[in-house]
């Protein structure tokens, strides 16, 4: 993996809301690296801190420490004008709830336009609704629907416009932030295969955000799992789902639903005890295990899983 372009760097990444006795430590040092070209997947249950990474690179959330490159540059704290309106443009953002995330009182032309306008980035009227068209083509959706209010569409819909929005920017790098969990079932397929067609088509790099582990195998190229703020293994999501190495990755993979009932019906659920790690003395660090599988560990528990490594070589 390392001839690929790195686009995105996120080192020693901390994120604190509230102050003195009521601080919490949303995100405690995490790193990572995102390749150009790539799908992401960010995975972990509920609070664990995926959405807060997300809105951080969005420069929604302060970084309390650490750093987010982009491009070799930093793009949190106070950065240029210029370089602001620059990465407007290259990142963009697909919310999680397509009925919360589009401005009922506006028209879909003007919700998809948002951006353009704000940046001025369009030469005049006409080549602002020509983009319009365009994004709502490129999403399967018809122009005319450029007229039309929220209300009048789908989830599903909805949730092709949210992705409209985002690509009229023409970014290099979207967050999408579980767009998938507030759709019905029979509408996720579609979403998923568009935003994997969008990305082979227009050359998109992904951060996807995600709790549904089989979404997360479908669609992306590596995966880091997050747990209460740290990232407790990383790899190539194949390899990562063959061979869950932490036992919170083991026990997040042992409860996903097996389609066939028997299988279902006799698989063992691992429960995860953080209780089991010994962090006191010897506190854990995030290393590689084997090449491009990174996991949070202290030196006992690192030697144990590379000889559980070995093990399945000899096999």
């Amino acid at each position: 993996m390392s001839h690929k372009e790195i686009l995105v760097e996120v080192k020693n990444l901390k994120i604190a809301f509230g102050k003195g006795k009521h601080k919490f430590m949303a995100i405690n040092d995490v790193s990572f690296t995102i390749f150009k070209g790539e799908i992401f997947g960010l995975v972990g249950e509920s609070g664990s801190g995926k959405t807060t990474i997300g809105r951080a690179m969005m420069r929604i959330n302060d970084v309390t420490e650490g750093q987010i490159i982009y491009r070799g540059r930093n793009i949190h704290g106070k950065i240029s004008k210029s370089w602001d309106r620059e990465i407007t443009q290259k990142i963009q953002m697909i919310f999680q709830d397509p009925m919360a995330s589009l401005n009922e009182r506006a028209k879909v032309d003007y919700i998809i336009s948002e951006g353009l306008l704000n940046t001025k980035n369009y030469n005049n009227d006409a080549d602002r609704q020509q983009r319009v068209r365009t994004a709502l083509l490129n999403v399967g959706l018809l122009p005319e629907f450029s007229s039309r209010f929220p209300h009048e569409f789908s989830g599903g819909q909805r949730q092709r416009i949210g992705i409209a929005r985002a690509l009229v920017m023409e970014p290099e790098f979207i967050i999408a932030d579980e767009p998938i969990s507030a759709l019905d079932v029979s509408i996720r397929a579609q979403v998923l295969n568009l935003l994997a067609n969008l990305q082979q088509q227009k050359n998109l790099t992904y951060l996807f955000i995600a709790h549904d582990l089989s979404v997360v195998r479908f669609i992306t190229d590596r995966t880091a799992v997050i747990y209460k703020g740290r990232i407790v293994e990383l790899a190539e999501t194949e390899r990562l789902f063959s061979n869950p190495i932490h036992p919170y990755t083991r026990a997040l993979l042992s409860a996903v639903p097996e389609p066939n009932p028997y299988k279902e019906r006799n698989k063992i659920v691992e429960i995860y005890d953080p209780a089991q790690h010994c962090y006191d003395r010897n506190p854990p660090t995030f290393k590689e295990v084997e090449e491009g599988h990174f996991v949070l560990a202290n030196e006992q528990e690192m030697a144990k899983y590379q000889a559980s490594l070995q093990m399945e070589v000899y096999k």
